[in-house]
């Protein structure tokens, strides 16, 4: 499989439940490298690249989030563009 990047808007209760963080987490321990920033409409953006079965299993976590979360919608792109080195916050 190769490497796949998709760009995710998040909606819900996901700006100040360390939703970015958590997201952080998940992705590194899947191999994954990209960002999280909340968006001033209250979403948080998600940049992922990596292996095609991470990013599935990414974007199923999106969809449950960290514990005090609550996902109302994840919207998906897929994008094309180079793999970033790391995964940020900002």
């Amino acid at each position: 499989m190769g490497i796949r990047c998709i760009r995710a808007f998040v909606s819900g209760r996901v700006q100040g439940v360390f939703f970015r963080q958590s997201t952080r987490q998940q992705a590194q321990k899947l191999a994954i490298t990209g960002s999280a920033i909340n968006l001033h409409d209250g979403r948080v953006q998600v940049i992922a690249c990596g292996e095609s079965d991470a990013i599935d299993q990414l974007v199923s976590w999106l969809h449950q989030g960290p514990p005090y979360s609550s996902v109302s919608a994840v919207e998906l792109q897929e994008v094309d563009m180079s793999p970033p080195q790391d995964f940020t916050t900002g």
